[in-house]
């Protein structure tokens, strides 16, 4: 059989235009991630460094893994301008500061308010986590202890799954979802601590009691990671807190150092083993004792969290983000 030269010109260009096609993306889509990388955030609501210090590696053998298999410290800081349990967590999720002036999300009130958005607090369109592992066709879900995280499914419906539960049904939930779904991003809140620190006090007994029980829900979801070679291989783990609680105390004010200082633990493959987090990022400058503002050298704060999952995935920053919105905060 022959085939003409002019035939045979007709056939490379149809070919050529059928590669250029097939590699063409719609506008303003991200490019989908080059691996099936996850992310599981795990924010312990109202957990003290200093818990984490006195109770130890025997009580608290979970945290203790994710620390020394992982990079971590124990001076991140939550928002400046507030450390509170719905402004701080939505400073997560979109990697923004809190005050609307500012470029902020805007989310100031920490009740259960069924008409609010995030865009109707900021004024604007309010992209999140959820929102851009959404727009690479990847799944993501959302395991809270308190209902007012409703605030997060009616702002981003692209969340495919959100369960309000307490601690313990929840862990198991959520360990359940991780094991078998393929969801790209998983945030659980656990709000225990939280809970009797209000009713008891910072490092109470029933405090120091509801820590170790969230350790053993956070081994709860560690055990889902451990039962399933992919997993193990994909999975990174994210763990923060929104505040701390100081000895005695039934609030924590912004002001107070027990209580703006919080973890900040990431741990899975490839992530720099036992290492400070501060000695990998010399742009990040530890606070020491103090609670910086926005100006200059930031310390690592929660807000940093959203587009660290989304750089683990391999994905851009948060569209209009002001917190870590360079992708700069390295774990290796």
């Amino acid at each position: 059989m022959t085939i003409s030269r002019r035939s045979l010109v007709l056939v490379v260009m149809i070919a050529l235009l059928g590669v250029t096609f097939a590699v063409v993306e719609l506008p303003g889509r991200p490019a989908q991630a080059a691996t099936a990388k996850r992310v599981l955030a795990i924010s312990v609501d109202g957990l003290s460094v200093t818990a984490i210090d006195r109770l130890g590696p025997k009580r608290l053998p979970n945290i203790y893994r994710l620390m020394r298999g992982g990079a971590s410290t124990r001076e991140a800081r939550s928002e400046y301008e507030q450390n509170v349990t719905l402004p701080n967590h939505t400073s997560m999720v979109t990697s923004r500061r809190i005050t609307r002036a500012t470029h902020g999300h805007g989310v100031t009130w920490n009740t259960d308010r069924s008409w609010m958005t995030v865009q109707k607090a900021a004024g604007h369109p309010v992209s999140s986590v959820f929102s851009q592992v959404e727009r690479t066709g990847r799944s993501s879900a959302l395991f809270a202890s308190k209902s007012k995280f409703g605030l997060f499914d009616r702002s981003w419906p692209s969340i495919d799954r959100f369960v309000v539960d307490g601690d313990a049904d929840l862990a198991a939930r959520a360990a359940r979802d991780l094991a078998s779904k393929k969801r790209a991003f998983t945030f659980v809140h656990l709000g225990s601590p939280d809970h009797y620190g209000h009713r008891d006090g910072g490092m109470s007994a029933a405090y120091r009691a509801s820590v170790i029980r969230t350790d053993a829900r956070i081994g709860r979801l560690l055990k889902a990671i451990d039962s399933s070679t992919t997993l193990k291989r994909s999975t990174y783990v994210v763990l923060t807190a929104d505040h701390g609680f100081k000895a005695g105390a039934k609030d924590h004010s912004a002001h107070v150092y027990a209580n703006y200082r919080i973890p900040f633990v990431v741990w899975g493959p490839g992530v720099a083993r036992g290492a400070s987090l501060y000695r990998l990022n010399p742009d990040f400058r530890a606070p020491g004792t103090s609670r910086p503002t926005y100006a200059g050298k930031q310390p690592i704060r929660n807000g940093d969290l959203g587009n660290l999952a989304l750089d683990l995935l391999g994905l851009g920053p948060i569209p209009g983000s002001t917190l870590n919105s360079t992708q700069s905060l390295d774990i290796r």
